[in-house]
């Protein structure tokens, strides 16, 4: 697979929803909504910095690398 994002992972284990997410961040809509949908989207810069400081997390704690079986 690659790398991934946990986003929507660490979202559920701590109750929260997409919709939260969206609004915790400041992202647009989209961008917030695809981090939550879709687990192969790897965000930019700029998205990984707004994530970090809404939730005080590390890139590593919600983008890991698994191989290709």
């Amino acid at each position: 697979m690659g790398a991934k994002n946990r986003i929507m992972e660490l979202l559920n284990r701590q109750g929260t929803t997409r919709y939260r997410f969206w609004k915790d961040t400041g992202l647009s809509r989209a961008t917030a909504y695809r981090l939550c949908d879709d687990p192969t989207y790897i965000p930019t810069g700029d998205v990984i910095e707004k994530v970090c400081r809404a939730y005080g997390w590390q890139p590593g704690d919600f983008i890991i690398y698994e191989p290709d079986e």
